[in-house]
């Protein structure tokens, strides 16, 4: 793929689903303001996360070997890629140059990206990846404008919920027959 047809783009964040405690990582495009979340499994969020923070540790992790075996070899990572997107899976690659060729290997992208951090390299992605699944944040909450009636009344139904719970408690009541049931 040709580097007009690619991308730039840098780990914005690691993010948990509330709802499932899958990982996503979040890319975020260099100059511009779109996203490209791509569920990835634990261990690969955690190493990631292990190299953008430099931890060290005592023995290396699988990302570690690779970028070891690739350095024995004499060949160096020159990118990372996220090539395609087929039935929500996506596709990437691991860019190597060795003995004055380039060689492109298969990888699922959170590896790639995990060994990116570590070879500190840059992260492509493929143009037709970012338009069909990047996300650009709503107008509103860039700039930090009001919520919409809609919104509002949704969030206020959403904390209902709390506060018909928070009700139910009867905190007092019982801290007070405690405190009669100790006087007897």
């Amino acid at each position: 793929m040709s580097d007009v047809d690619m991308i730039e783009v840098v780990i914005d964040s690691i993010r948990v689903s509330l709802m499932s405690q899958q990982r996503i990582v979040i890319l975020r495009e260099v100059g511009a303001e779109r996203y490209l979340p791509i569920w990835i499994g634990v261990y690969e969020a955690e190493a990631i996360t292990i190299a953008l923070q430099e931890v060290e540790v005592s023995r290396p992790l699988t990302h570690d070997l690779i970028r070891n075996i690739f350095n024995d070899l004499d060949a160096q990572v020159v990118r990372v890629e996220v090539v395609a997107l087929r039935e929500d899976t996506f596709y990437g690659n691991i860019v190597l140059e060795t003995d004055g060729k380039s060689i492109n290997i298969d990888s699922r992208p959170s590896d790639a990206l995990a060994v990116a951090v570590r070879a500190s390299v840059p992260v492509m992605v493929s143009r037709s990846v970012m338009d069909t699944a990047g996300i650009i944040p709503e107008k509103d909450l860039q700039d930090g404008e009001e919520e919409s009636v809609d919104e509002a009344e949704s969030s206020e139904e959403r904390l209902s919920v709390f506060e018909d719970f928070l009700e139910g408690l009867d905190i007092d009541t019982d801290k007070d027959e405690k405190e009669d049931s100790d006087e007897d």
